[in-house]
């Protein structure tokens, strides 16, 4: 039988520091074994959320499938290293986030196979809250040769190319997210999990009596279903009312999250 260590870091040459992260493996997963393999950003909050806790207790009931979720520290340049690879938002942040990326695929990847040579993962997948989770999908919706699912906790899709205060900002036009499906390709078998807060915030630049970072979500996901993916085959969107953009929001969310993912149905 395998047994992850807790936690161990990785030098990283790509983002040239230290990279902290920890493992939540389930216990009494065979050698040999096949399971899926979760790739978490901002881990370093993992703990504030009881997600070991809540990860052992579904697998312990038979709810889903064994997995291996890796919780994957943020370090002092997260708003460097956390965006959409292909562009930095109007302030330069994100500039760092190919790198990221980089790091993901091409280091901690091979040190995870390295690591746990007698397992093979059947899928792979990666989630992340706020910031995080707008990663989280420009990484599964640009290497779909990796990754099949994606989670997104309030996910930070305002990210945009210009100020929204400048005149000529337009959000069909400088959301950057919605831009990057819209000009990328269906892939079968990838899907996505959105979360949204009702509370998530106050902001309704547009006046529509919807606040802005459910607008900024229905706005991707609306580009996912132009590219055909499907509501509630490909797509599964979570709102919840009271819902903020906090740790008690997602840690409230993710149960429903690995449920979707990797449920088990009962007899």
């Amino acid at each position: 039988m395998l047994n992850g260590s807790r936690h161990l870091t990785i030098d990283s040459s790509f983002l040239k520091r230290k990279v902290d992260v920890d493992f939540f493996l389930p216990k009494n997963v065979l050698k040999h074994s096949q399971l899926s393999l979760l790739l978490i950003n901002d881990g370093q909050n993992l703990a504030e959320m009881n997600f070991r806790s809540i990860l052992e207790s579904l697998c312990s009931a038979g709810e889903i499938e064994p997995l291996l979720a890796i919780g994957i520290h943020a370090g002092e340049r997260r708003t460097r290293e956390f965006g959409i690879a292909s562009q930095a938002d109007y302030l330069g942040r994100g500039i760092d986030a190919e790198r990221y990326t980089s790091f993901l695929i091409a280091e901690l990847l091979p040190f995870l196979q390295s690591r746990y040579h007698d397992i093979s993962f059947k899928e792979k997948a990666v989630a992340g809250f706020s910031l995080g989770g707008l990663t989280a999908l420009d990484i599964v919706w640009n290497h779909p040769e990796h990754f099949s699912k994606a989670g997104v906790f309030s996910g930070s899709f305002w990210w945009r190319s210009v100020d929204q205060n400048d005149s000529r900002y337009n959000d069909n036009e400088h959301r950057i997210m919605p831009q990057v499906i819209g000009k990328g390709t269906f892939h079968a078998g990838q899907k996505f999990f959105f979360q949204c807060g009702g509370m998530d915030e106050t902001l309704d630049r547009n006046n529509n009596g919807i606040i802005d970072s459910i607008d900024d979500t229905m706005a991707v996901i609306h580009e996912l279903k132009i590219k055909g993916y499907k509501m509630g085959k490909d797509i599964h969107y979570l709102e919840i009312p009271d819902g903020r953009h906090d740790i008690t929001t997602w840690q409230e969310a993710i149960p429903d999250f690995l449920r979707w993912g990797w449920g088990l149905k009962k007899p």
